[in-house]
């Protein structure tokens, strides 16, 4: 599927989370993708699924620093009034952090910290603090509750992901 805006790619997320609950799939991710990497050797890892494409672990790694941003994202959003959330280049972000230079355990802790850091604050939340949001450069106001979701749908995109590219290299 060709994804021309941003506002596209969001819709393309909250397509592929569909019914599905957004704190489940968030609570459930992290095991997810740990045990995707089960079995796997660290070149295998390290190899893109084709040329100019991302290996597994830079998909991990992009997963834990797509948490840190929606965590800041949502926090911002929490405790300021409609504050101005910065998009990113993920693709730039890749390469200048050396993704695949990391170790995948590192990587996958990371995530994990994270994610259960943003769940913690997901679960207290009420009808009124899902209701905040912030203003995204791009695609103008989020709501922390939108924010969840886009969340959850990025998860599975990149959990997909991550069993073609494993499954594209260990052939």
């Amino acid at each position: 599927m060709q994804i021309d805006s941003p506002g596209e790619y969001a819709q393309s997320l909250l397509n592929r989370l569909g019914p599905a609950d957004p704190m489940a799939v968030m609570a459930e991710s992290p095991a997810a993708v740990r045990a995707m990497f089960n079995g796997m050797i660290d070149d295998a890892i390290r190899k893109p699924e084709k040329p100019g494409k991302w290996s597994m672990i830079d998909v991990a790694h992009h997963l834990a620093d797509a948490e840190l941003v929606m965590g800041f994202r949502i926090r911002m959003a929490l405790a300021h009034d409609q504050p101005p959330i910065t998009a990113y280049d993920q693709d730039l972000w890749a390469e200048k952090l050396r993704y695949r230079e990391a170790r995948i355990d590192d990587v996958l802790q990371q995530f994990d910290t994270l994610r259960d850091a943003t769940l913690r604050i997901a679960r207290t939340l009420d009808t009124a603090q899902l209701a905040r949001y912030g203003v995204h450069e791009e695609r103008g106001g989020e709501s922390v509750g939108y924010m969840l979701r886009l969340l959850a749908g990025h998860d599975l995109v990149h959990r997909d992901q991550l069993a073609r590219v494993a499954k594209a290299v260990s052939a």
